[in-house]
């Protein structure tokens, strides 16, 4: 005998598969996709946070990507020029502007910016729109060798750039050098410039921006600093701090604890100050950010997962964790910052004050970095001597001008 289903029983059935199904469908599709830039030694904290996120929001599942930093900008912009890139993509400022030039990003209401110092601000921002959230900072401080200032008769860590070249000038250092500045590297001298007051759009000429440039060829011509310095990079200027071959270096906090795990004698030398500044006495930053892709396919969750990450406490749990300063105010202001019961701790107490005493950074235009790579070109002209400072100085204001026109 043949089991006869009644028929609303069978569509009842085929309702509930489709609702389910349609649910599950839904939920898959939820998948935000989060890449960061090298993070993956930090993965309990970066899990512990997305299973906080996903508890609250319980329609939202994270996908975490780890990204090597060498492949991160060409992976990115592989992506930005698909129809399905990630939802939330940590990257550099110099790179997210490109993308902001070429609308490629999601436009980061003003609102959500207010947690974070004002000093940052510029360096996300494009026309007058923010282009990305900072997701970390960092803020070079002096590192000085006592022994070696001990050995030349140096009475005090200087504060400015004309104090250290003044150091250097008078001393007679004897086969160890002054400072290694790296100034060829990415924006270092540009920084140097703005440190001094100095527009690089518009007075790169001036009195003042032609004395700096004078005065790093002084150093170079008379061994002050290494002749790598035009050719090589923070890495090294470490490698040679870490020898003995220079006095002081400018560097991040993060640089400390490799310091003292490679070569602890000269960590125990080490004294520690603010980074050197110029006429601003102002200091200068990096940041690292948080970008969402115009084409993502869930912007909202992802802005709410990026300010999540970007709370008092998920920043101050980050900074314990690595050598880092977070860009939330509230954190900037905890007690972890304030103690100086170590070297670690002064190092953390110097960067994290001086993230809120910042120089505004050079505004983001298309020809920025266009107008940095002519400036490192320059200041390798002149101090190789391959032409009168003034010449060069001269060539270089016009084609900048050329440039913006």
């Amino acid at each position: 005998m043949k089991l006869k289903i009644p028929l609303i029983l069978i569509l009842s059935s085929v309702l509930l598969f489709s609702f389910f199904f349609s649910f599950n469908l839904k939920k898959n599709n939820n998948e935000l996709v989060f890449w960061t830039l090298q993070l993956g030694s930090f993965d309990f904290y970066i899990k512990n946070i997305i299973a906080e996120f996903e508890h609250t929001h319980p329609n939202v599942k994270i996908k975490w990507v780890d990204v090597p930093y060498s492949e991160g900008e060409k992976r990115t912009l592989a992506a930005l020029l698909s129809d399905n890139p990630p939802d939330l993509i940590n990257l550099t400022p110099d790179f997210s502007v490109l993308a902001a030039q070429k609308n490629a990003l999601m436009e980061i209401p003003k609102n959500v910016m207010s947690d974070f110092p004002a000093s940052l601000h510029k360096s996300l921002s494009y026309n007058g729109k923010f282009f990305a959230i900072p997701f970390y900072a960092t803020s070079a401080i002096t590192f000085a060798n006592s022994d070696l200032m001990k050995k030349y008769g140096i009475e005090s860590i200087p504060k400015t750039y004309d104090e250290l070249y003044n150091i250097a000038v008078k001393h007679n250092l004897n086969g160890v050098f002054i400072d290694m500045p790296t100034v060829n590297e990415n924006d270092t001298f540009v920084k140097i410039l703005n440190k001094n007051n100095i527009n690089i759009y518009d007075n790169i000429s001036s009195p003042q921006s032609v004395k700096i440039f004078e005065m790093y060829k002084d150093l170079y011509l008379k061994n002050l600093i290494p002749k790598e310095s035009i050719t090589q990079g923070h890495r090294e200027a470490l490698e040679k701090y870490i020898s003995g071959q220079i006095i002081f270096l400018q560097a991040g906090a993060n640089f400390l604890n490799i310091i003292k795990e490679n070569a602890p004698d000269i960590f125990d030398k080490t004294v520690l100050s603010n980074q050197i500044t110029g006429t601003s006495g102002l200091y200068d930053f990096s940041v690292m950010n948080l970008i969402i892709p115009l084409k993502a396919k869930h912007k909202k969750d992802a802005l709410d997962f990026a300010v999540f990450l970007t709370n008092k406490y998920n920043q101050i749990q980050f900074a314990k964790l690595i050598s880092i300063l977070p860009v939330n105010s509230m954190a900037l202001q905890d007690d972890f910052f304030k103690k100086f019961d170590s070297k670690e701790d002064i190092a953390r107490n110097l960067s994290s004050s001086q993230l809120m005493n910042t120089i505004n950074p050079i505004e983001n235009k298309r020809c920025k970095k266009n107008i940095i790579l002519l400036i490192n070109n320059s200041l390798v002209e002149i101090l190789t001597g391959k032409d009168t400072t003034d010449n060069i100085i001269n060539n270089l204001n016009n084609k900048i001008k050329e440039i913006q026109e």
